[in-house]
């Protein structure tokens, strides 16, 4: 009798556990099922949280809705600023509000699919660290030159009899200059590389270009790794390196590796440009864009860059599993002496609330044109996604969300 008693209590303790343990668990969204917690469940004050979100609601960017209208009247302008890819006009001002992995408001379109700009570069970083999981891309700080095999561009299949063609290489050297052959992945991924060249038919200097014109062709290069400029070039260029030591689509890869594990939908894409085309293996591929500076980039919803930002507050881990390792995510979030305020592309971080006064030290913003944000605190288990609200009124929103939270409150998380 009292080894039954002592069996059935043991048992008893094993199903407390497991309860207390299944309690205690972070909540992940399934595929078409994401659950829902009110303000007060999560842990808000839901009139206060509600005026926060009044403040993006009435904060929606007066830039054209028409992205190419936009891209024409701004970088249109610049030398060699003409658009080589697609555009999607946007839609409402959106947002969604994830704490504790659920859904706790969301407003305008979260499902539609638009172009996220600069946000693209945040996918970038991740198959880059896919591919350093995964031992391809060995050593981060090793010069990039080092796992280049010859590029050949796909529009460079045309008349090899052709005289005039005679003795020149039709393969891209990317590396060549002794200036390029010191880049590093870090570098490139920190957009500390100040790469010179051309790609696809884009100077480096036109991207933002010296308002001293005599200065384009003529400026003195920075050392790799000193001086921080945002630059879409060069993103690209990552992108065309990434490929190149990958031998796979970069959308296939990031599908596979990170978007169908965290369960997002089937309606985002990623494009390049119209030649930005490669010949791998026998196989035509596409080099994706790092943004829409000339087209292209990520289209994506609100909802499934939330499940992203989600996968990044959880330090890479995804219902068990470890989709990017914690190491990789560290250096991804660790500012660089040059930019005290950016890690990899495109991880704004916080430091000193520099970038968002009213947010926490040690926050994370994916950051494109729009504005697009998906804003990450990991201490708080927040996530917030706002698309097409004027740049200048993020710092209020988030003041708004920050102030709503109650302290005092059991909310379930």
């Amino acid at each position: 009798m009292i080894r039954r008693q002592m069996t059935l209590f043991a048992a008893a303790l094993v199903l407390a556990s497991a309860v207390l343990s299944a309690a205690q668990s972070p909540y992940f969204p399934g595929k078409d099922d994401w659950q829902r917690r009110s303000p007060v469940q999560a842990g808000f004050d839901a009139a206060k949280l509600a005026a926060a979100i009044d403040i993006a609601k009435l904060s929606e960017s007066k830039a054209p809705r028409d992205q190419e209208l936009g891209q024409a009247q701004t970088f249109g302008r610049e030398p060699f600023g003409e658009a080589i890819g697609p555009f999607k006009t946007r839609g409402e001002m959106t947002g969604v509000i994830i704490r504790g992995g659920y859904i706790v408001a969301e407003w305008g379109e979260p499902d539609r699919v638009d172009m996220t700009h600069s946000v693209t570069k945040s996918f970038l970083t991740a198959v880059v660290g896919i591919a350093f999981d995964a031992g391809t891309i060995r050593d981060l700080d090793a010069p990039v030159h080092l796992s280049m095999a010859p590029i050949s561009p796909l529009s460079a299949y045309g008349d090899f009899d052709n005289a005039e063609e005679f003795g020149n290489s039709r393969f891209l050297d990317l590396f060549a200059s002794e200036h390029n052959r010191k880049i590093t992945w870090d570098d490139l991924l920190r957009q500390t590389s100040d790469w010179e060249g051309t790609l696809w038919g884009k100077p480096d200097w036109a991207d933002r270009p010296d308002r001293d014109s005599s200065a384009w062709l003529t400026r003195q290069r920075n050392r790799p790794g000193t001086v921080y400029e945002y630059n879409d070039v060069r993103v690209n260029l990552l992108a065309l390196a990434a490929l190149n030591v990958i031998r796979r689509p970069l959308p296939e890869v990031l599908r596979e590796a990170v978007m169908d594990p965290i369960s997002a939908s089937a309606t985002w894409r990623w494009h390049g440009y119209e030649n930005s085309f490669v010949l791998i293996d026998g196989r035509p591929i596409q080099s994706v864009t790092g943004g829409g500076h000339w087209g292209g980039g990520m289209f994506i919803s609100a909802r499934d860059m939330a499940r992203f930002g989600l996968l990044v507050a959880r330090s890479g881990k995804w219902n068990g599993k470890q989709i990017l390792s914690e190491a990789f995510l560290k250096r991804a979030e660790t500012p660089s002496s040059p930019q005290p305020t950016y890690g990899y592309m495109n991880f704004f971080l916080n430091t000193e609330r520099k970038l968002f006064p009213g947010a926490p030290e040690g926050t994370i913003a994916f950051l494109g044109n729009g504005t697009n944000i998906v804003y990450i605190d990991k201490r708080a288990d927040i996530v917030i996604v706002a698309r097409w609200i004027e740049q200048a009124r993020i710092n209020a929103f988030l003041t708004g969300v920050y102030e709503s939270i109650d302290n005092t409150a059991q909310g379930s998380q």
